[in-house]
């Protein structure tokens, strides 16, 4: 049945485009002539450019970033509000009966198995790399200024409104834009019919023009936005893993480290992407899920239960009070929290969205809208609150106790923002265990964001084919790891946030308008119930 004119959208698609006429296939590859040559061209003078001229992209990058957060964050603001009041709409809203794939499909994955492959691909090395400097950095940065709102922590009650601010970031927003996206890409794949690629989300706006230069364009963008976002978390993860060495087996970082670093990870991802979905992403996710359950475990019962649990429904009642004032980007006087945070996370979460947002799509048929809204959206926000409060309010009780010498070198007296957890473990017993699982465990993030990232690009440029050869995916994967080289060496942490801002910010637009053409869709599939 071909697409609907009336709606806009249609209950099942079948073109020539669908049988591959525009892609080609040289060597027995499989790809989208347009969008893979222009974004793996572009990128690799990108790479080129930068290791050639090392110097001056570290002065470009520290200059964008934060003229990009501080003109643009206002646009970033409100349309990361936007798109999460529309999310949790769909929540209590009739549509939110509609299934992905039909009324009669059925789950691929169990609920344990689709929430770890979830959660490892949205959160990746963030909870690690964060979870104890974000509330520490609010808390005690030099002279507050990076404190949410300018709430003064000397007030009785304010003590963990770091852990509010760092929550703000890892919550309820955050996630909202990788749910719009992920369902945007479910529906119009799974019960319309179409390729499982961005461009297919805009055809009730575009129609068939969507197959023409506008469709490579949205793909070739979301190319771009989803390799620098990744590359942002794999150099943040490199990094960590340095500090990791040197503090378990005194290796000084240094570039060379971490770049011998990003392509034995590397290397490792590409074991998982030749292993496949099922026995290389889920799995690695699973045991992902495991350690990192086993070690937020290991730190609530070395640091207190009762006060864990205590502290995390005192910063809930805060995050929801002053969520409207987080969310509001104007008169803004913690600008350097704002600015500098607020602003860069939006534009890193939305960077990230078509990555997090096909991966999830592709791996949540059989789920109704209201049940992927709320595990996509809700879930990980109570999920991410309990380890920022747990990790990031003990190490701020240590540090207000006196102690925490590790944190407090690391954050507050010099900001060498990749040692804070391990300045963190060292303040609990069996550190000279905890510290190499805890390494490992930062390895497999990196791994798994590394395999299901490539995995999510090679679908773009193959067209939205889910079964392109296993090739295509080992070259993204490499690409992935010489992007993340090319910014640490041409300006480091600056770099990689950056690139992430500068792809980001575009995509904003591109979000706004899937929200737009998926809910034309969910009307359409609603009369169908």
């Amino acid at each position: 049945m071909a697409v609907s004119e009336a709606d806009g959208v249609g209950e099942e698609y079948s073109t020539d485009y669908e049988m591959g006429q525009d892609n080609i296939r040289p060597m027995g590859l499989d790809i989208h002539n347009p969008v893979f040559l222009i974004s793996s061209i572009v990128i690799f003078g990108f790479v080129l450019l930068s290791l050639a001229n090392q110097e001056a992209s570290a002065s470009f990058f520290g200059w964008l970033r934060p003229w990009l957060t501080s003109t643009f964050d206002w646009f970033l603001v409100l349309s990361v509000d936007a798109i999460t009041l529309f999310c949790l709409a769909l929540i209590v809203l009739p549509v939110g009966s509609v299934r992905i794939g039909g009324k009669d499909a059925k789950p691929d994955y169990s609920y344990a198995g689709w929430i770890a492959m979830m959660f490892a691909a949205g959160i990746g090395i963030g909870l690690l790399f964060f979870g104890v400097l974000e509330p520490v950095y609010y808390n005690f940065s030099e002279g507050g200024g990076a404190r949410p709102l300018g709430i003064d922590i000397a007030e009785p009650g304010n003590e963990y409104i770091g852990v509010v601010g760092t929550i703000h970031h890892w919550g309820l927003e955050g996630w909202a834009v990788y749910a719009a996206v992920g369902l945007s890409l479910a529906i119009f794949c799974y019960n319309l019919g179409l390729p499982l690629t961005l461009r297919s989300a805009f055809y009730p706006l575009l129609g068939e023009r969507v197959w023409g230069w506008w469709g490579h364009t949205i793909d070739t963008l979301a190319v771009f936005a989803t390799l620098f976002g990744l590359t942002t978390s794999l150099g943040l993860g490199a990094q960590q893993v340095a500090a990791g060495l040197n503090e378990i087996f005194g290796i000084e970082p240094s570039n060379t480290v971490i770049v011998l670093l990003i392509i034995g990870i590397t290397l490792i991802a590409l074991g998982s992407v030749l292993l496949g979905m099922d026995k290389g992403v889920k799995r690695l996710s699973e045991i992902n899920m495991v350690m990192a359950v086993a070690l937020f475990i290991f730190v609530i019962l070395m640091t207190g239960i009762v006060s864990a649990f205590t502290r995390y429904f005192s910063v809930m009642v805060d995050y929801i009070t002053l969520l409207p004032a987080l969310s509001n980007p104007f008169g803004r006087e913690d600008t350097s929290y704002f600015h500098g945070w607020t602003t860069f996370y939006w534009a890193w979460w939305i960077a990230w969205s078509p990555f997090v947002g096909m991966f999830i799509a592709r791996i949540s048929k059989g789920r109704t809208v209201r049940e992927f809204v709320l595990c996509a959206l809700i879930a990980p926000t109570l999920v991410c609150a309990l380890w920022m409060s747990t990790f990031g309010g003990a190490a701020i009780d240590m540090i207000n106790a006196g102690g925490a010498e590790g944190v407090t070198a690391t954050v507050v007296d010099s900001y060498k923002p990749e040692g804070a957890l391990f300045g963190f473990l060292k303040e609990l017993p069996l550190y000279g265990i905890v510290a190499p699982i805890a390494l490992v465990l930062i390895v497999i993030f990196f791994v798994t964001s590394s395999d299901s990232g490539s995995l999510v690009i090679d679908t773009i440029t193959a067209g939205g084919k889910m079964d392109a050869p296993v090739i295509q995916r080992v070259f993204w994967c490499t690409l992935e790891g010489l992007v993340a080289i090319a910014l640490l060496l041409g300006g480091g942490l600056s770099a990689l946030q950056g690139a992430a801002v500068s792809t980001g910010i575009p995509f904003t637009v591109v979000v706004l308008i899937m929200c737009y053409c998926l809910w034309k869709a969910l009307l359409s599939e609603r009369k169908k119930i």
